[in-house]
């Protein structure tokens, strides 16, 4: 009856946030404690809540990717990835501000617009540049930078990175699989990154102009 009503009691004593649900204040409070209890026996990274991480374990660990894009065919682990991924080819804005009419394709979009130009929310400020984030998640991939904490190791080689996605893209150097194709000339390469430098030089070759975003959306591979 509490969930239908929508009466929230227990209240957090950090910040304004209120659950119907005492769990979910205490999964709440992990963000303020910074507690994380579980973690992965893979990358020995920890996670405040279960979901996360076995949604890390399908996206990081797994090569399963069984949700394929009908626009251009690239696969990906879960389908909130893929509902993402198809927003580039749709152009949806699903994220409408409640103070003006201003759209969004990310909720990380809509977040950093409430921060400039409403301000609504707290920004999470680098301790010692202070630089400002409108996520937490990026201040802590920030303060790796600063304290040279590279905890994703390569398992084909001893390069250490800051972030998993830095990690994925190079491991890719360790594969002969070019998965992501030039729009241009059909040429395939290994990483994003490569088709997109490669992508600038073809275009500037053939002197075609501002046909990026339609043309080298780095597409997927399904054979």
């Amino acid at each position: 009856m509490t969930v239908h009503t929508g009466y929230k009691k227990y209240k957090c004593d950090m910040c304004d946030q209120a659950f119907s649900q005492s769990g979910d204040l205490n999964i709440h409070l992990r963000i303020h404690t910074g507690d994380k209890p579980y973690k992965c026996s893979l990358c020995n990274k920890s996670f405040n809540q279960l979901s996360n991480l076995q949604t890390h374990k399908r996206c990081i660990h797994s090569n399963r990717k069984p949700h394929h894009c009908p626009y251009c065919g690239k696969l990906f682990n879960t389908n909130g990835h893929l509902t993402c991924h198809v927003r580039i080819h749709t152009g949806a804005k699903p994220y409408l501000c409640r103070h003006c009419s201003e759209r969004f394709t990310w909720h990380s979009q809509l977040k950093r617009h409430l921060l400039k130009s409403h301000n609504e929310g707290t920004w999470s400020t680098c301790r010692i540049c202070q630089k400002k984030f409108s996520h937490s998640g990026n201040l802590k991939r920030h303060l790796r930078r600063h304290e040279g904490v590279k905890p994703y190791v390569c398992s084909d080689c001893p390069n250490c990175f800051y972030t998993a996605a830095a990690l994925k893209d190079h491991q890719l150097t360790h594969s002969d699989y070019k998965q992501f194709c030039c729009g241009l000339c059909g040429k395939y390469l290994k990483s994003v990154r490569s088709v997109k430098r490669h992508f600038k030089r073809c275009s500037d070759k053939l002197g075609v102009n501002d046909v990026w975003s339609t043309l080298a959306r780095g597409e997927q591979r399904d054979d």
